[in-house]
């Protein structure tokens, strides 16, 4: 038996269990799945005679190393900074490595001495990044294939709640991790190129500046500027480049309303608020607004957010229960970002019987004999249940299958990589089609972002 050694039994592990547990009799596998909770381990492996659930902590050194001895590869599934001294030990021990996080600067410095002991240490291989950039490499190869020069590139992703689930004003729940969807576009202006020139967004406009976007049978949705749109310029063979950009999805109507908490600087996370556990929600929100000797909360908010009688803005407000007196915060030394994190959770958690949703976009503009042409790309994922959702199924699922390629010797360029190569996303993509991660592609006509010339 061949010992695939996963670290982490979290949320994102559950996809990439059930499919390694569901080959390994046919692959002579067996799973040893390691957490700091030995409860949660069981309840991913479910008795299965090829798995061994272990509970350990990974700053316990000993058993780190010696657990990564014994496999035959190894998946962190842990948070991007504790992977790299999982990676080091690998080294050590000469097992290849495979991570759904981007590459830190500590992994890539690995990259000489991975190759040097012919190891392959896969990152970025979960939904985003991940499938982002095996989807858009396969069609960018392609137009090259053809002779086409690339001269637009936008690629969109965004977690949802699927529609059958969407029940509220905002069209929106969490389905991962809440602190980034409160702190997102934080840290500097967003950054993108269009028709050759450089343009930045700062975090105070960056919810009003959106992107529409049409998906069959799903309708709108709209999408805001990530961070840094040209981190992968150089990597995809984009240098020269006229459009690329890259965004979150929601549905129309989301940024806008965030933005009001951006306004009032709820979404901050670099003070404490005093008292914050004693708080009440309507307390909250008053600490941002002026003292008025007779004005309300309410009348303050609508007031300062400029929201008219209406609006369906002071409806959404409304439905977070933001001014109620007799909710407390209950947060001891609270920053406002972690506040509004706890507020939001009280609304937006998934209920048992709600299902995720996962909608990624990318548009290909090229320049082909002279002609002008487009490529849109659309997937979209729903999830089984609370288990087996469809953000997991899109983080580990390329993890596992990965995994696996590696094991068989079907990926064998050694080093510190993300799945841009035909021989990683070419079979990985072929096979996500069977668990229903299915790309459309349509020609459509170009149109870029400059009117005069049509």
């Amino acid at each position: 038996m061949r010992n695939i050694l996963i670290f982490g039994a979290g949320r994102s592990a559950s996809s990439l269990i059930r499919y390694l547990l569901s080959k390994s009799n046919e692959e002579q596998l067996h799973l040893t799945v390691a957490d700091l909770s030995l409860n949660l381990a069981k309840a991913k492996t479910q008795n299965h005679p090829n798995a061994t659930p272990l509970a350990l902590d990974i700053f316990n050194a000993a058993e780190r190393r010696k657990a990564i001895a014994n496999a035959s590869i190894v998946i962190s599934m842990l948070p991007a900074h504790l992977h790299i001294e999982i990676a080091k030990d690998c080294l050590e021990f000469k097992k290849h490595l495979v991570t759904a996080s981007y590459i830190s600067d500590a992994m890539q410095a690995l990259n000489e001495e991975a190759i040097k002991n012919n190891l392959i240490f896969m990152n970025e291989i979960g939904l985003d990044p991940g499938i982002d950039h095996m989807s858009a490499m396969k069609v960018i190869d392609e137009i090259r294939s053809k002779g086409g020069k690339m001269i637009l590139f936008e690629s969109f992703c965004g977690g949802l709640v699927a529609p059958e689930s969407d029940n509220n004003l905002w069209n929106y729940k969490f389905t991962w991790a809440p602190r980034n969807v409160v702190l997102a576009g934080q840290g500097g202006a967003a950054k993108f190129i269009q028709e050759g020139t450089y343009k930045y967004i700062p975090y105070s406009a960056l919810f009003r500046r959106t992107e529409f976007l049409e998906v069959e049978g799903y309708g709108k949705f709209e999408a805001y500027s990530n961070r840094d749109s040209l981190k992968y310029r150089s990597v995809y063979g984009l240098d020269d480049i006229l459009t690329l950009y890259r965004g979150t999805i929601r549905r129309v109507g989301f940024s806008r309303a965030w933005n009001m908490f951006v306004q009032l600087g709820m979404t901050d996370d670099s003070y404490i608020i005093e008292d914050s556990e004693n708080m009440s929600y309507r307390q909250f929100i008053n600490s941002f607004l002026p003292y008025h000797p007779t004005d309300s909360a309410e009348i303050k908010t609508r007031l300062i957010l400029k929201i008219d009688q209406d609006d369906i803005m002071w409806d959404k407000l409304l439905e977070l229960d933001l001014f109620n007196p007799n909710k407390k915060v209950n947060l001891p030394k609270a920053t406002p970002a972690q506040i509004l994190e706890k507020i939001l959770t009280d609304s937006w958690a998934l209920e048992p019987e709600d299902k995720d949703m996962i909608v990624m976009y990318h548009k290909f503009g090229y320049e082909l004999n002279g002609e002008k042409k487009q490529i849109d790309s659309k997937m979209v994922c729903i999830g089984d249940d609370q288990t087996y959702t469809a953000m997991a199924k899109t983080v580990g699922l390329p993890v596992a299958i990965a995994t696996l390629l590696i094991l068989n010797e079907k990926i064998t360029t050694p080093g510190v990589q993300l799945p841009i190569k035909k021989e990683v996303y070419e079979p990985i993509l072929k096979e996500l089609e069977e668990y229903g991660v299915i790309f459309n592609e349509q020609n459509v006509p170009y149109f870029g972002y400059n009117p005069d010339l049509f």
